[in-house]
């Protein structure tokens, strides 16, 4: 199976969602690194993977997403991830590797987390 990545940029909010469509593993995990690197350095304050679409992750796209996590985080930015499927979200459950990364159920809990943030940033 294939994954396609399509990338929304909210910049007054300094937010990328990355939306990834298909399967995360050994064969496409290189080119999703690539893809995914291409918006971290790009600096946004978030960057948020919408796994809303995604059907299956390898430890190899696990791995991407927590190198990304680890970069991101030494930035002082942060990577989140929004909408797992019941499986997708077992896979992460069982690693129990999520410490440094914000996860949420859905877009109304991103949001709101996203609102919480920028009212903190700017002092309210």
């Amino acid at each position: 199976m294939d994954l396609s990545t399509n990338v929304e940029v909210d910049e007054e909010r300094s937010l990328a969602r990355v939306c990834l469509v298909g399967a995360l593993n050994t064969d496409t995990a290189p080119g999703f690194e690539s893809r995914l690197q291409d918006v971290i350095d790009r600096g946004y304050a978030v960057t948020v993977l919408d796994l809303k679409d995604l059907d299956y992750i390898s430890s190899a796209g696990l791995r991407v997403i927590f190198k990304a996590a680890k970069e991101v985080k030494s930035s002082g930015n942060r990577l989140a991830a929004a909408n797992r499927k019941p499986h997708i979200e077992k896979v992460f459950e069982i690693l129990k590797a999520l410490p440094d990364m914000a996860v949420f159920a859905n877009d109304e809990e991103m949001d709101e987390y996203l609102d919480s943030m920028q009212s903190q940033a700017k002092g309210e």
